[in-house]
């Protein structure tokens, strides 16, 4: 499925689940929200893989992964966050960021998400602007915070 497919298959609006341009592509809140907090990181330009974009280019977004999940665990305080990036099903370059409870069932905790819920419990949570554009707000608030200290090398 191209990026073009996947933006455009229907399960919600877009431009709605955006958080913020960063230097690497686009942050978004994903389609579901059974885990309050969950994101892509989708970059721009696209690429089929992390291995196609050069060095730096590689850096910039597995930095960009770790302030998306840094954002996450600030604004929704869970007690860890999960990365992946794939692009098995979805083949251009993703990374996904998962925040994982203390609140979660114990042997589902110790799995990776994709195999720990169901997708009928994936999508019984769906992104709704009523219920997550706060969420939204609070993300873009915070990653426009996090990408200005470390532009200033102040970050910590």
């Amino acid at each position: 499925m191209s990026l073009e497919v996947w933006q455009n298959r229907g399960m919600v609006d877009r431009s709605q689940t955006l958080i913020v341009q960063m230097p690497s592509g686009r942050a978004v809140l994903g389609d579901s929200q059974l885990l309050r907090g969950y994101c892509l990181l989708i970059a721009e330009p696209t690429f089929f893989s992390l291995n196609d974009l050069p060095l730096e280019g590689q850096m910039v977004f597995l930095r960009d992964m770790a302030l998306l999940g840094r954002a996450v665990q600030d604004v929704t305080g869970c007690a860890r966050v999960n990365y992946s990036v794939y692009g098995n099903t979805d083949p251009f370059l993703h990374a996904h960021v998962f925040a994982r409870y203390t609140s979660e069932d114990a042997a589902k905790a110790k799995m990776p998400v994709w195999f720990s819920y169901t997708p009928a419990e994936r999508d019984a949570a769906p992104f709704t602007l009523e219920d997550h554009d706060a969420l939204r707000l609070e993300l873009n608030a915070r990653l426009l915070e996090l990408l200005s200290l470390e532009g200033d090398k102040r970050f910590s």
